[in-house]
């Protein structure tokens, strides 16, 4: 599939990547950064700057901060740091600037340069960005990893030694991950040529919600679908966040390269993280020259996104219920999904199944933006940020949750204590009569 066949937004021409790191040659932002004309809607849009009055925006940190390097050799300013990658600056912009790109690039020459190897503020974040390579060591004895994180004192030395978040509760680690059910159940249940998905599941709904992914799956094998689920890493969303490149362009090498191998089988890719369909598509070819990386962007797609275009997913869900399973919800779209045009298609979808209602909570950011929100020297400014989403979630006629981003959907719990549910689990619910075994993975022994 191609992106002609995507929808897209209202606003205007389709966005064109700037290859920043050719092989040979100096980083070339210039097109990009002369198209500014110091509108400031960006910096309007960003909801650090809206609660912190010492960070001077996206349209510094991009080609305000891009000019002045270029002209007198200036080093990246510190408060690139500040960013939070929401990426709401980049659909903000009436003229197309590539500003996260342009941050994305900063903040990778500020750690190179300016913070130290041996810094707890580096490990702090390469532990972060670097999640998937610690997650199995937690999913290989997840009770005790559950008991021993979810200590009190563990949480206080994680803020003393590592300056992660003292307030923040650790994600807990699944019983089973999803790989290990899929392959425990034999792989695809369905075998069609003609209708096939490769599913990114990401590190998240492998390790902490494997519920989300067996969704996908029931869901998917409903309509005909033929799964795969080819070996992958990280999508790169943290480390891009916290100017890991290099780590993210040795996850990308993996995922190009067996992505690309699934499309040439004929399946597109599928994702049901917002963040993760927005690294597949959007800045793995602003940020590498790999080859088949603009195959993949343009044959991945959002997991309710690919049904809504593909099959009559309203009419399928028409009528349907969620018996006592759900009831009405509150629902954040994130911000990576809005800047997919993707904001409204979860409230249109369940808007026709009886019994259950997905209320708007309104376009704020949630504030903690992956890895930004754990970081002790942002939490403060992460809560901030979040008020207001708290606060419509409050007066929303719901008391649980409704969000497709992993991390939104931490933050959505952490203030305001509802359950909170991926979209695909409600859609799971409604479509597969009954539900089944299949529902979600059987809790094992260590």
């Amino acid at each position: 599939m191609s992106d002609a066949d995507r929808p897209t937004d209202d606003g205007g021409d389709e966005f064109e990547p700037i290859e920043v790191f050719p092989e040979a040659g100096e980083t070339d932002l210039r097109p990009g950064a002369d198209d500014c004309y110091k509108c400031s809607t960006c910096d309007t849009e960003c909801p650090v700057a809206e609660v912190d009055d010492e960070f001077p925006g996206p349209k510094f940190q991009g080609p305000e901060q891009w000019r002045l390097k270029r002209q007198d050799d200036r080093d990246v300013d510190e408060s690139v740091m500040k960013c939070s990658n929401c990426m709401r600056c980049d659909s903000a912009c009436p003229s197309g600037v590539p500003l996260s790109q342009m941050h994305n690039t900063a903040r990778a020459e500020y750690v190179e340069e300016n913070v130290s190897k041996l810094s707890r503020e580096y490990w702090r974040n390469r532990m972060l960005a670097n999640y998937r390579r610690l997650a199995p060591l937690g999913a290989a004895f997840p009770r005790t990893a559950n008991f021993v994180t979810g200590l009190s004192a563990t949480q206080w030395l994680g803020e003393k030694l590592l300056g992660i978040a003292g307030e923040r509760d650790f994600p807990e680690f699944a019983t089973e991950t999803f790989r290990e059910w899929w392959t425990a159940r034999g792989g695809a249940h369905v075998e069609n040529p003609d209708k096939r998905i490769a599913y990114f599941h990401g590190c998240y709904s492998n390790y902490n919600t494997p519920e989300v992914a067996t969704a996908l799956v029931r869901v998917y094998e409903h309509f005909g679908y033929e799964i795969m689920v080819p070996e992958q890493d990280c999508s790169g969303t943290p480390m891009f966040a916290n100017g890991m490149l290099a780590d993210a362009r040795r996850a990308a090498e993996t995922n190009v390269r067996e992505l690309a191998a699934a499309i040439e089988d004929g399946a597109d890719i599928v994702a049901s993280c917002s963040s993760c369909s927005m690294s597949l598509r959007q800045e793995y070819p602003e940020l590498f020259d790999l080859e088949d990386t603009e195959t993949v962007a343009a044959n991945t797609w959002d997991a309710v996104e690919y049904l809504r275009v593909h099959e009559d997913l309203e009419a399928e869900l028409e009528g349907t219920a969620v018996g006592d399973e759900f009831d009405d919800f509150a629902y954040h779209a994130p911000c990576h999904a809005r800047n997919q045009g993707l904001d409204g298609q979860t409230v249109e979808l369940l808007d026709h199944i009886d019994g259950v209602e997905a209320h708007d909570v309104g376009d704020s950011c949630s504030g903690i933006s992956g890895t930004y929100g754990w970081k002790e020297e942002n939490y403060e400014t992460s809560m901030a940020i979040g008020e207001e989403m708290f606060d419509h979630m409050d007066e929303a006629d719901a008391e649980a949750g409704l969000t497709e981003c992993p991390t939104c959907s931490m933050q959505m719990e952490h203030g305001t204590g509802y359950e909170i549910t991926h979209t695909l689990e409600v859609l799971a619910a409604a479509l597969v009569e009954g539900g089944s075994s299949e529902n979600a993975p059987e809790a094992r022994a260590e």
